[in-house]
C-alpha cells in the first residue's frame, strides 16, 4: 500500500523539485566522498529524510546507481519515511524503495534505498559486519539520542575503521549537537563536514497557555486529569482562534485516550497517533485530510520524521514519557519528564511546515528557560542489559572501545552484565556464550529472550512464545493485570493490539524453533493450564520479581522491593477486581514505583505457586545462618530464602561468634552507646578523654559517639567477644573500656591523671573532683578551702586554667573566676561583705591570700 499524497502535495516531481535540501546536495556529496561521513543539520520539511536517500541512491538526479540504507528510531517512521520516498518516485513500497520493521518487510532486490528501524540495523550488523552490498548508512533523527541508535552509529564507525573505509556515514538531524557528532564522525582527529541546509521559513507563533490553577507535577505514569483537562480546554480554544487542523502532544496512550474522551463532540475529526496505533490508522493521518478539520492526538513519535498535512496549529501539554531505569529496586519502566527545549522547538515547528502556524504551549513563558536543552540520553538513563549483550557480542564486553557521545555510566553497565552472567549470555569475563549470541539475534530483551528459550522446553515453542510476545510488548490497560488472562483476550481479540500480537508470536515461534536445551537451573514439571504457563515464563524472565502475599494486596518480591496490587494501601482496595488479590505468589511481569512511593505498583502479573517460584528463580535460593540485630536483641537463625523472600526459618543455639559479634556491633550502630553500663564514673573518664583531645590532640583520641561507633572493636573487643545479647552489653563497664583507647604505645596514657586529674587537692586537705563536661574545667569548692591559694589551678600541663567555682559555707555559688589572685585583691571584699552576716561562724579574714583554709567553722579552726 502507498501512501495516498494530500491535495497540497501537488504531483511528485514538483514536490522533488521543490524539497529546499536540494541546495546543500553538492556539498553534501562532495563531503561524503571527500571524508567518508558527514552531519547534515536541515530544519523540518527540507526533505533531508526523503530528497536526500534518493539522491545518495541514484534514484533521482544523474548519481551512480548506489545501496543506501536509512536507520529510523520508530516503526511509524520508517514506514512513513518509506512510503513518502516511494510516492515521490511514482512507485509502489517494496520496489526502488522499501521498509523493514520488526515483523515486516517491504524490500525487494531492485530496493536501492531500505529504511528500518534502528534495532533492525543493530541486528544485520551483528549478523553481517561489513553490511554487504550497502553503501551508505543514514542514521536519522540523531539527535534523538536513543540507545539503538547510538550503538549503532558506535557499531558502524568500527565498521568503517576496520573493514569497509569506504562505506558513508550521515548522521541527520534538525536539531542536534552537531559539533559533538562531527567529533564523533571524524577520523584522524578531524571533524567531520557539518553541512547545513536552509529551509523555507514559515512563522510560527508562541502562545502561552498556562492552566489557571496549579497542577500537580508528574511523576512516574500518572498525570494530573486536571493537566488534560486543560489541554482539551487549549485545543478547543485553537479550533476557535485559528486555522487548519490541529497537532496535540501528549505524553502516551492513556493520556491520549483520556483527551481524545474529552473533545468528543468537538466540530472535527478525531485521530490518535502513537506506536501501537494500527497501521491504517497511521496512514490516513499521514495521507492528509479530505476538507474536514482534524485534530491528531499524537506522543512524541510525530515530533521529527513524520509531516502530518494540513497542520496549522500545535498544542503542546510539555509533557514526554522516557524510559528510566530503578537500579536500587531492578525496576525498569517508562516515566513522564518535561519535554526539552529542543523537542518543543521540534514540535512548534510541526505547524509551520507547510505554511505559517501557531504553537500553544500548555506553561507560562518563565518556565521555559528552566526546561532542559536536550532530552537526557538513553544511554544515562536506561535499562543498559540489551546494550551490554550487543557490546559483548561485538566483542566489546565493557564498550571501551566503541566510539560514543556519551560513555555508560558504569554502575548500570555492571548491573546489566550481572543480569547477562546470570542468565547465561555472558561469561565470567563478559564475553558473550553462544547462548549469548542466541539471545542477541532472537530481537527481544536478554530477559525476554532467556524465558523464551528456557521456557520452550518446558511449555512448548507456540505457547512459550506467545507469552513472550505479550510481555514484549506490553497490553492494554483494557485487558488487565492478570497476564494469563491478558492472553486469552488477545487471542480472541480482534484489535490492533491483538494484530500485532500475533504476528509477533509466529515470529517468536519461528525463531526460537530450534531445540533448546533444557535450562540446568529448574525442573519444573511441564505445566497443563494457560495461568502456569503465563506464571513461569514471566518468573523466568523477571525472576527477582517472583513475589510472596505479605497481607491486603501487598507483596514481597525476591528483589527485596514491596510490590501492592492496584488500589491496595491507603485505604484502597487490593486489586480491586483482579484474582491475582488472593494469590500466594505472584510473578510480577510489568512493575513501576510512583515517586515518593515506598513500594512498586504491579502492572501486570500471573499467579504462580511456591514450587514455580523456586523453579524459576532457583539463582536467588540461599540457605544458611543469619545473626542479625532486630527490634532491639540479637535474633539467630537458620534461614531459607529464595532472594530476600524468607522460606523457612528455626532458631539457631549455637550461632558462630564472629556472627554474633557482627550482630551486636550492629545493634550497637543502630540504638547507640547507651546499650552500655554508663556509670559516673564512666562519663567522667569520657569527658577528660573528649578534653585533652580537644585541647591536646593527637596522640589523645576523639571520644564523639561517631568515633567510638567506628573504631568500637579497638575498645569493646574482649567484651564484644563474650556477649550474645543486649543484657550482655549492659553489663560493659563503658569507663573501663574507654581506656584502652588511651595513647599507651607512646606512653603517653601514664600522663592521663597528671593532664586531666579527676580530683585536685585544695589547701584545705579536701580533694575536689573536676568537671570537665563544660568548655573548660570547673572546679567547685567552697571558699574558705581557697584561703592561702595565690594562683588558679591549672591543667594540661600548665595551659589551661580551671574555672573556679567559690561556694557559700552552705554550698551555693557565691562567684566565678578563672583567676584566683585577680578575685583576691577585687572580688573577694563585695563577697565577704555581702556574706559574712549570714555566715558567721565562718571565717572571713580580710587577706584570704595568707588565710589558713580551712573545711570548718571559726570555732572548730580554734579547736584545732
Amino acid at each position: 500500500m502507498s501512501l495516498t499524497p494530500s491535495p497540497a502535495a501537488g504531483t511528485p516531481g514538483a514536490a522533488l523539485a521543490e524539497l529546499p535540501v536540494r541546495s546543500a546536495l553538492p556539498a553534501l556529496r562532495s563531503a561524503l566522498d571527500t571524508a567518508g561521513a558527514a552531519v547534515l543539520c536541515a530544519p523540518p520539511g527540507t526533505g533531508k529524510t526523503t530528497l536526500v536517500p534518493l539522491e545518495l541512491a541514484g534514484l533521482t538526479g544523474d548519481g551512480p546507481r548506489r545501496r543506501v540504507l536509512v536507520a529510523e528510531p520508530r516503526r511509524i517512521a520508517a514506514r512513513a519515511a518509506a512510503r513518502r520516498m516511494a510516492w515521490l518516485l511514482g512507485e509502489r513500497v517494496g520496489g526502488s524503495v522499501g521498509f523493514t520493521v520488526r515483523g515486516e518487510r517491504r524490500a525487494g532486490p531492485r530496493t536501492a534505498v531500505e529504511v528500518v528501524t534502528t534495532g533492525v540495523l543493530l541486528q544485520r550488523l551483528q549478523r553481517d559486519p561489513e553490511l554487504a552490498g550497502v553503501d551508505v548508512v543514514v542514521l536519522d533523527e540523531c539527535h534523538e539520542r536513543h540507545l539503538d541508535a547510538d550503538t549503532c552509529a558506535a557499531f558502524l564507525l568500527d565498521v568503517r575503521a576496520a573493514l569497509r573505509p569506504e562505506l558513508q556515514l550521515l548522521a541527520a538531524s534538525a536539531t542536534t549537537d552537531a559539533e559533538g557528532w562531527a567529533h564523533l564522525l571524524g577520523g584522524a582527529g578531524e571533524p567531520a563536514p557539518v553541512i547545513a541546509a536552509e529551509g523555507v521559513s514559515h512563522p510560527v507563533e508562541t502562545v502561552w497557555a498556562p492552566p489557571e490553577r496549579a497542577v500537580a507535577p508528574a511523576h512516574g505514569m500518572r498525570v494530573d486529569p486536571a493537566l488534560l483537562a486543560h489541554v482539551a480546554a487549549v485545543v478547543r480554544r485553537a479550533l476557535r482562534e485559528q486555522t487548519g487542523d490541529v497537532l496535540c502532544f501528549l505524553p502516551g496512550v492513556g493520556e491520549i485516550a483520556r483527551v481524545a474522551g474529552q473533545l468528543a463532540g468537538v466540530d472535527a475529526e478525531l485521530l490518535q497517533v502513537h506506536g501501537r496505533a494500527p497501521a491504517e490508522v497511521q496512514d490516513a493521518v499521514l495521507a492528509g485530510g479530505d476538507g474536514r478539520r482534524r485534530v491528531v492526538l499524537a506522543t512524541s513519535v510525530a515530533e521529527s520524521s513524520l509531516t502530518v498535512p494540513g497542520v496549522r496549529v500545535v498544542v503542546d501539554s510539555g509533557l514526554a514519557r522516557v524510559p528510566r531505569m530503578d537500579h536500587a529496586r531492578g525496576l525498569s519502566a517508562l516515566t513522564t519528564v518535561r519535554a526539552s527545549r529542543a523537542a518543543a522547538r521540534q514540535r512548534a515547528g510541526r505547524a509551520g511546515r507547510q505554511g505559517p502556524g501557531v504553537a500553544y504551549r500548555c506553561w507560562a513563558e518563565g518556565e521555559d528557560g528552566r526546561l532542559p536543552r536536550f532530552p537526557d540520553p538513553e544511554i544515562k538513563v536506561a535499562d543498559l542489559t540489551a546494550f551490554a549483550l550487543q557490546t559483548a557480542c561485538w566483542g566489546d564486553p565493557s564498550a571501551s572501545g566503541l566510539a560514543l557521545l556519551d560513555a555508560p555510566p558504569a554502575g548500570a553497565l555492571a548491573a546489566a552484565r550481572e543480569v547477562l552472567t546470570a542468565i547465561g549470555a555472558v561469561d565470567e569475563a563478559g564475553r558473550a556464550t553462544a547462548r549469548g549470541v542466541r539471545m542477541a539475534r532472537l530481537g527481544l530483551h536478554p530477559r525476554l529472550a532467556r524465558a523464551l528459550l528456557d521456557g520452550a522446553p518446558e511449555v512448548g515453542v507456540r505457547r512459550a512464545a506467545e507469552v513472550v510476545a505479550l510481555l514484549s510488548e506490553e497490553p492494554p490497560r483494557s485487558y488487565g493485570d492478570d497476564l494469563a488472562a491478558a492472553w486469552r483476550t488477545a487471542r480472541r481479540g480482534g484489535d490492533a493490539y491483538a494484530g500485532r500480537w500475533r504476528q509477533e508470536a509466529r515470529r517468536l515461534a519461528a525463531a526460537a524453533g530450534e531445540p533448546a536445551p533444557e535450562p540446568a537451573e529448574h525442573s519444573a514439571a511441564r505445566p497443563a493450564s494457560e495461568d502456569a504457563v503465563a506464571g513461569l515464563i514471566a518468573a523466568l524472565a523477571f525472576p527477582e520479581r517472583v513475589a510472596r502475599a505479605r497481607g491486603a494486596g501487598s507483596y514481597l518480591m525476591a528483589s527485596g522491593t514491596g510490590a501492592d496490587l492496584a488500589g491496595a494501601g491507603a485505604g484502597g482496595r487490593a486489586g480491586d477486581g483482579s484474582r491475582l488479590r488472593d494469590a500466594a505468589w505472584l510473578a510480577v511481569a510489568v512493575a513501576d514505583r510512583p515517586v515518593a512511593a515506598a513500594s512498586a505498583r504491579i502492572r501486570l502479573a500471573a499467579v504462580i505457586d511456591e514450587e514455580t517460584a523456586r523453579a524459576a528463580a532457583g539463582a536467588l535460593s540461599s540457605s544458611g545462618a543469619e545473626v542479625h540485630w532486630a527490634d532491639g536483641e540479637v535474633v539467630a537463625r537458620q534461614v531459607s530464602r529464595l532472594g530476600a523472600i524468607e522460606l523457612a526459618a528455626r532458631p539457631l543455639t549455637a550461632p558462630d561468634p564472629g556472627l554474633l559479634r557482627d550482630a551486636v556491633v550492629d545493634g550497637l550502630r543502630r540504638e547507640g552507646l547507651g546499650l552500655l553500663r554508663w556509670t559516673p564514673g564512666a562519663g567522667a573518664v569520657r569527658e577528660r578523654m573528649a578534653f585533652l583531645h580537644r585541647e591536646l590532640g593527637a596522640p589523645w583520641p576523639t571520644v564523639s559517639d561517631a568515633a567510638l561507633l567506628e573504631r568500637v572493636e579497638d575498645w569493646l573487643g574482649p567484651e564484644l567477644g563474650r556477649a550474645r545479647r543486649r543484657a550482655d552489653l549492659a553489663r560493659i563497664d563503658a569507663g573501663q573500656a574507654l581506656t584502652r583507647l588511651l595513647p599507651w604505645a607512646t606512653g603517653e596514657a601514664v600522663r592521663f591523671e597528671e593532664l586531666a586529674p579527676e580530683r585536685i587537692a585544695v589547701p584545705s586537705g579536701s580533694r575536689v573532683r573536676v568537671d570537665y563536661g563544660g568548655e573548660q574545667p570547673v572546679l567547685a569548692v567552697k571558699l574558705q578551702e581557697l584561703f592561702g591559694l595565690r594562683e588558679s589551678p591549672r591543667v594540661a600541663g600548665g595551659r589551661v586554667p580551671v574555672l573556679v567555682h567559690l561556694l557559700s559555707p552552705a554550698g551555693r555559688p557565691a562567684a566565678v573566676t578563672a583567676d584566683l589572685a585577680s578575685f583576691w585583691r577585687e572580688g573577694y571584699r563585695a563577697v565577704r561583705a555581702e556574706l559574712r552576716g549570714r555566715y558567721p561562724k565562718h571565717p572571713w579574714p580580710e587577706d584570704p591570700s595568707t588565710a589558713e583554709p580551712t573545711r570548718h567553722t571559726t570555732a572548730r579552726l580554734r579547736r584545732g
